[in-house]
């Protein structure tokens, strides 16, 4: 395969609707266009900015669609090449007949990512701005979309470029240090390259700093609830998703396996799993779910731990929260309509919140602390977040600076080469993270995980 292919691929999500679009782009998209599409103008010679009204045509002259024929021409397109986008109506039979008379006329399949992969190598965009189209389409929130806006539109390629200029400017500074003999250079010279780094270093932690929030609104948090059986895990868990998704029962043991659902609280995407409640069974299948309930609540952000409080505290509840970090734990005393008033909990460091699920009593006040327990993260200024990809290549860059910050402030002029060495492998990483510096497996990897259209 070859960038400069023309490529062809269906842009919008399988199924039923108004409009479908088929998105063509490359070197040949005039031929092609011109022997499917009839129109009073040939897409060949019409302006770009404009559309033409049509119809598609096989190869035997019938009709396969009425459409439109949007016309892009280089430099002024998605992917800065001369594209066309074919947009018919929006039923699967129709579009793969579009596409396929497309394919059949020179073009071939866009990989996945193809698109944005060609905006990124034309100049249209860095990688940076191509993983916020991803993030953008696959944003479960307001909040998580406003942050891929921002990335798309340059806020994070900004700080990532100006966190690379300025090291690329300290880094020639102490090449420059290396064409002077010793003892030529002030004295001044290697504390104020020290001062550089420094200001490099807080920049980079300010990046760093936003990975928490970044891979909440990516991935979610996930909130495990837990607890002993008929604690009403599983009512608390329908009526946060506010419908009946896991069955509820007076018996014990009902749920033996994880169910999860996702939620959005307070523009953060959560990920509610309602596990098996905790307890000594004979039953194989409970004890599986039960090994699954605490595997995941060890991996879990947030711990709802559900207590019978009509029921007097059990030593097998205290064991249970003594295993949980109190920090991400919120206690929830269920069936406050009817608790035993004398009941005494030895929990003094974690957060408890009363409840009576039956009738909907403190659910709202559970929502509350376990926003409470993500750190306050839904109520800062939304702003363009850090990938796993841009925090693993930060911390290359870290631990470089610090070599290269202790090799100017042990050995000063003697420790130069050895920190321009260093500087140059942080700016290597830097650079991968906008695609200054890449290679065909790192562009492989991002845009393998984009749609096919995109």
């Amino acid at each position: 395969m070859s960038e400069l292919d023309t490529i062809a691929a269906i842009a919008t999500p399988p199924g039923q609707g108004g409009v479908g679009i088929v998105r063509v782009s490359g070197s040949g998209v005039w031929k092609m266009a011109d022997g499917i599409f009839q129109s009073s103008e040939r897409p060949s010679t019409a302006q770009g900015g404009t559309f033409l009204h049509g119809k598609v045509i096989a190869a035997d002259g019938t009709e396969i669609d009425e459409a439109l024929c949007l016309i892009f021409r280089a430099p002024k397109s998605y992917t800065g090449e001369d594209t066309v986008e074919i947009q018919g109506h929006g039923g699967p039979v129709v579009l793969k007949k579009i596409l396929r008379r497309c394919l059949d006329a020179g073009a071939r399949m866009a990989e996945p990512g193809e698109f944005t992969k060609r905006a990124f190598l034309n100049g249209k965009l860095d990688l940076v701005q191509a993983e916020a189209v991803a993030d953008l389409i696959h944003a479960q929130s307001d909040r998580a979309a406003k942050a891929a806006l921002e990335q798309l539109e340059g806020g994070l390629s900004k700080k990532f470029n100006a966190l690379y200029g300025g090291l690329m400017e300290t880094a020639a500074d102490i090449e420059t240090t290396l064409d002077f003999i010793e003892d030529e250079l002030p004295d001044d010279v290697f504390p104020n390259l020290g001062k550089k780094l420094d200001e490099s270093f807080r920049q980079l932690a300010d990046l760093l700093a936003t990975w928490d929030e970044g891979r909440l609104l990516r991935e979610g948090a996930r909130v495990v609830i837990m607890g002993r059986p008929n604690a009403g895990k599983s009512t608390l868990f329908n009526a946060l998703l506010g419908h009946d998704r896991a069955i509820v029962t007076e018996l014990p043991g009902t749920t033996r396996d994880i169910l999860e659902e996702t939620l959005v609280l307070d523009g953060i995407p959560l990920r509610i799993l309602d596990t098996a409640g905790l307890r000594e069974t004979e039953c194989l299948i409970e004890q599986e779910g039960i090994r699954r309930a605490r595997a995941h609540s060890a991996a879990a952000d947030i711990a709802v731990y559900l207590i019978d409080s009509s029921l007097p505290f059990s030593k097998e509840d205290e064991d249970h929260l003594a295993k949980l970090d109190p920090n991400r734990t919120v206690v929830v005393l269920n069936k406050a309509d009817k608790k035993i008033t004398n009941n005494q909990y030895p929990i003094t460091n974690i957060q408890m919140v009363e409840t009576s699920l039956i009738t909907g009593a403190g659910i709202a006040e559970v929502k509350a602390a376990v926003a409470a327990k993500l750190g306050g993260v839904s109520h800062t200024p939304v702003h363009a977040v850090i990938s796993e990809r841009h925090r693993d290549l930060l911390e290359t860059a870290r631990v470089e600076l610090i070599q290269a910050r202790e090799r100017i402030a042990e050995s000063g002029e003697l420790g130069a080469a050895s920190a321009a060495e260093h500087l140059r492998a942080a700016l290597e990483a830097l650079g991968q993270v906008t695609g200054r510096v890449y290679h065909n497996e790192l562009l492989d990897n991002i845009f393998s995980r984009f749609c096919i259209g995109k």
